[in-house]
């Protein structure tokens, strides 16, 4: 087999694996809850731990890898990805628990750093495809981790989801370390700790205030508080990387206008990415007529046309990427994005109705996924590129966390009451989200995607051929010329 592919389907599937656990906790959160005897607020955090730290390592990651070689780090995350996983498998409470998924954040640096390693051993103009394999992953992860992961729980508990994610993982950890290439250059710097400590807190208070908002309000003092401190370091972080000679990410690099398009758009379209999955889980699962009334392994399995989009057509997306460049892909798959909420909005009323729904969901966000990593890995010289990966990936994080809690928050805003007749006397039972809960979420998300669209209109487009066009090049080469 080539290298060059079997390396793929090892990253691939270190990345399957990875978003596969990612959402099998999702239905385990009731039975963790129970188990554990917390509220529904505590148990929440077994998925935002991970989310933060994952969004304030990424950039810190990103650089250790430009400086000490991509296959070393990568190596070293998924370490700390087994030993927090085996761990969450035998946690004895809920802390345990939340402690070990926090230290599962760091193996989510894996993303960035396979892309950079597929960007470094592919030709230039096989590299969109083979990201965008990579990107299909994070379709077929979710749908698996929701399907499998609800039979692993009812069945056997959710300790053992955990339990065999720690063994997958680590037989594809022996066979990283002896099929992965070293590849890239090395950046012979300082890292940057402070730098990177600034942007870790920064990250962590803005997503503790956006994860938190929904239980203790949007604009009290306690959690205003932590968008403050979390907007007066990044502030910091943005001064002392101006400063220092060797910052954790040089902001010159903004420069460079599809680096800077890359990350616009990838926190405004984060936000609309993860606001669909909301929907979709949801609304499958609410009772009829408020929802479909589906089962959490029937709404698993109602994800599959998700993965399946994505699967399908990131690999073509990424085949097609080199002759059309990415600008046409971020605006096709803006407008699709747009049109599922539009159908979303209009179009929900049957199981089949939001199987399309989802599937035109599915080609829209995989069309914006595999161009923006491609624009950040081709954009940027090699010796900052797993660097820019990780910023690229933090600001995907930031819009992909703040997406669950809008569309959640307007859930909690616009519910009904369950009312049953009873002796001819009507009896409320409980409130669940109503119609109009989900039409605004619908109608956010047409917004949020025309932003998408406006954002990538921005975009300098670049075709492939046997290399990259002359502006690319002429852009990497003035990058590198004022390093020197």
């Amino acid at each position: 087999m080539d290298s060059k592919i079997r390396t793929l389907i090892i990253l691939s599937l270190m990345l399957l694996i990875i978003n596969y656990v990612e959402t099998m906790v999702v239905p385990a959160l009731p039975k963790i809850e129970k188990d554990f005897s917390i509220s529904a607020a505590l148990a929440g955090w077994i998925t935002s731990a991970y989310m933060v730290v994952a969004a304030a390592t990424s950039p810190l990651m990103g650089k250790l890898s430009d400086t000490f070689g991509k296959k070393r780090m990568y190596i070293v995350a998924i370490g700390f990805y087994i030993i927090a996983v085996a761990t969450a498998g035998f946690s004895q409470n809920i802390w345990m628990l939340i402690a070990a998924r926090a230290i599962q954040g760091v193996g989510f640096s894996v993303f960035p750093i396979a892309i950079a390693i597929i960007s470094d051993i592919f030709p230039r103009e096989k590299v969109a495809f083979a990201q965008g394999i990579l990107s299909a992953m994070i379709g077929i992860g979710p749908a698996l981790g929701l399907l499998l992961g609800s039979y692993v729980v009812q069945d056997l508990g959710w300790p053992y989801a955990f339990h065999t994610a720690a063994i997958l993982s680590m037989i594809l950890f022996i066979i990283s370390i002896i099929y992965i290439p070293h590849t890239g250059h090395r950046l012979k710097e300082k890292v940057d700790y402070i730098g990177a400590t600034l942007i870790g807190i920064a990250s962590v208070m803005s997503l503790v205030y956006i994860t938190e908002a929904p239980s203790i309000g949007w604009l009290s003092m306690e959690n205003l508080t932590l968008l403050i401190l979390g907007g007066i370091f990044f502030i910091a972080f943005f001064l002392y990387e101006r400063r220092a000679k060797e910052p954790l990410l040089k902001l010159d690099l903004f420069k460079i206008r599809n680096f800077a398009v890359a990350n616009i758009v990838g926190l405004i379209s984060g936000v609309g990415m993860f606001m669909v999955f909301i929907f979709l889980v949801y609304y499958a699962q609410l009772p009829a007529p408020y929802g479909l009334g589906l089962s959490i392994i029937q709404s698993g399995l109602l994800m599959s046309p998700v993965a399946l989009g994505m699967v399908i057509f990131g690999p073509i997306l990424g085949k097609v990427m080199p002759k059309t460049g990415p600008k046409p892909l971020l605006i096709l798959g803006s407008v699709l994005s747009a049109i599922s909420y539009v159908m979303l909005l209009v179009h929900r009323s049957t199981t089949i109705d939001v199987l399309e729904d989802g599937f035109i969901s599915s080609v829209g966000l995989v069309a914006v996924i595999v161009p923006l990593v491609n624009m950040v890995a081709v954009s940027l010289p090699d010796q900052y590129r797993t660097t820019g990966l990780g910023m690229n990936t933090l600001m995907r994080t930031m819009g992909g966390a703040a997406g669950p809690v809008v569309a959640t928050a307007l859930m909690d805003t616009y519910q009904v009451p369950i009312v049953t007749m009873i002796n001819n006397q009507p009896y409320v039972f409980g409130f669940v989200p109503g119609s109009t809960a989900f039409d605004y979420i619908a109608i956010v998300g047409i917004g949020i995607m025309i932003l998408t669209l406006i954002g990538s209109l921005w975009t300098k487009n670049y075709k492939f051929s046997n290399k990259l066009t002359r502006n690319i090049e002429n852009e990497i080469m003035a990058s590198k010329q004022s390093d020197a």
